[in-house]
């Protein structure tokens, strides 16, 4: 790319110097990727300053650099002072790649939880009616002829767009993006132009990083501000969840700016479900919609799953997807991985693996799962160390409330002491039905020994996850291996339930 284009395509350029050399090569924001020619984009993050490596991606041969600050003195490398790197980036990258989300239908999912489980049924209704569907987000990333282990829910800005370019490459007939509030808030999906918007629910979480709720829920509306600003999709669709108190106020926000559809089990709803029954087999549901009705008919247990489905048909329909053959292809939706996975062993007592790990996913997994009538619900989980504290007192509560025995253990506790955390979420507990473990591997053991006949065993907190992180050291573990393991211990024949990651369904 010629230097003169770099600068004209990225906003709120401060100042520019050209150097040497006239063009610019591959863009990169980290010094250890830095080849000859290449753009080095100085990310400003909350524990590194991409700003402190300047001087090693000179040394490294950078065509060009881009930062917030004024050139460094005696620097003969072509310059550009920027407001955010992160805004620049994200404006340089699309036009490198050539925009790739002007060139098919997008679709993005914002909020605390159901991101994953709405990607995945999105991707798969799309692969039903279009074949081919391109997926990023937290389990994996699925560009159409392979699938790619993820690295964030929400990678990078220049990830974003290389990924995009593969699924056109690939023919992909459409992409669902899950968008985390991080990505919002820093600027990676700038440049991505969205057909439609899915805004699930908000409910605590990640406050170590916004702080406040009010910041969260606004990094979260920055979704519906990007979509008005798009100038090659005109009046894209947000699909809000009108039964969340935050969703409301998105709705008021946008319904003048955005073509707005709301869903919920209340009246007024857009996509509205009422008569929900779930057992172990999954939910059905009536749904109104568009002057219809339907029966809908989902392999997926409980109420927020009715919320997930509810939102996957509404975008599918903004989509210009067949609405009743969407239904119909719903009751054969699959396992979406680590969300309320079963592991079927053939004995008498069940066993869940699930991702929840906020207070408000917790309840609601326990909820759903004592809907099932069981005789005791047993619940495994921890929280992750360096992040909301706040959260484990809410989340041992909720065990405490909802489920019969509880067994703390670790999560992931980074660079925490795993005990401190444990007893973070103890002291939430009145009573005496739980028990400490720290030992992940033995905590889930322990809740299988001590099942009997009609009892539910849970595996809250890493779903999908296969590492578990500690202060100096990653390691292999997976919840849905650890259960196998353990119940092949006890004589069980475990069998997992179906899952779709790729090609079409």
């Amino acid at each position: 790319m010629d230097l003169n284009t770099l600068i004209d395509i990225m906003p709120t350029v401060r100042a520019s110097k050209r150097g040497d050399g006239a063009d610019v090569g591959a863009f990169c924001y980290s010094s250890r990727d830095v080849k000859p020619g290449s753009v080095f984009f100085a990310l400003k993050g909350g524990q590194v300053d991409g700003h402190d490596y300047i001087p090693e991606a000179i040394e490294a041969g950078a065509g060009c650099i881009v930062a917030q600050t004024p050139e460094l003195d005696d620097c003969h490398t072509s310059w550009i002072q920027v407001r955010d790197t992160r805004e620049a980036m994200a404006h340089a990258a699309a036009a490198l790649c050539d925009h790739p989300s002007r060139k098919l239908p997008v679709v993005g999912v914002t909020g605390t939880n159901g991101k994953t489980t709405i990607a995945f049924l999105m991707h798969y209704l799309v692969q039903r009616a279009r074949y081919r569907c391109g997926m990023l987000g937290t389990v994996h990333y699925d560009l159409g002829e392979r699938i790619e282990e993820a690295t964030h829910t929400t990678p990078e800005s220049v990830e974003i767009q290389s990924l995009l370019g593969q699924m056109v490459d690939a023919d992909c007939r459409g992409a669902v993006l899950e968008v985390s509030s991080h990505a919002l808030s820093q600027h990676r999906v700038d440049s991505v132009e969205f057909d439609a918007g899915i805004f699930t629910n908000l409910s605590q979480d990640h406050l170590d990083y916004h702080r406040t709720m009010e910041n969260y829920f606004e990094s979260k509306a920055l979704l519906g501000e990007l979509m008005c600003k798009q100038e090659h999709k005109t009046k894209p669709t947000f699909v809000i969840n009108r039964d969340d108190t935050h969703g409301q106020r998105l709705a008021r926000r946008f319904q003048d700016r955005l073509q707005v559809i709301t869903y919920g089990m209340g009246i007024g709803s857009d996509f509205r479900a009422t008569q929900p029954r779930s057992d172990f087999n999954g939910t059905s549901f009536q749904m109104e919609a568009k002057g219809r009705s339907f029966l809908v008919r989902i392999p997926l247990i409980g109420r927020y799953n009715v919320y997930n489905t509810l939102a996957v048909l509404a975008a599918a329909s903004a989509m210009k997807l067949n609405l009743r053959e969407s239904v119909q292809h719903m009751a054969d939706a699959p396992q979406v991985p680590g969300r309320l996975e079963v592991i079927d062993h053939g004995g008498g007592f069940k066993v869940f693996v699930d991702y929840a790990h906020t207070p408000d996913a917790l309840e609601n997994v326990l909820k759903t799962l004592r809907d099932l009538s069981p005789n005791r619900l047993i619940c495994v989980f921890g929280c992750g160390g360096n992040r909301d504290q706040e959260k484990r007192s809410l989340m041992g509560q909720a065990a405490e409330q909802f489920s019969d025995y509880s067994v703390i253990t670790s999560d992931n506790p980074r660079k925490e002491d795993p005990k401190a955390i444990i007893a973070d979420i103890a002291k939430a507990f009145r009573g005496q039905n739980y028990v400490t473990m720290e030992d992940r591997r033995e905590a889930i053991t322990a809740a299988l020994e001590m099942a009997d006949s009609r009892d539910i065993v849970v595996i809250a907190g890493k779903g999908h996850e296969a590492t578990q992180q500690f202060a100096d050291r990653t390691i292999e573990f997976d919840d849905r291996d650890e259960v196998f393991k353990a119940l092949q211990a006890l004589d069980f024949n475990p069998k997992r339930s179906k899952t779709v990651v790729g090609g079409r369904s």
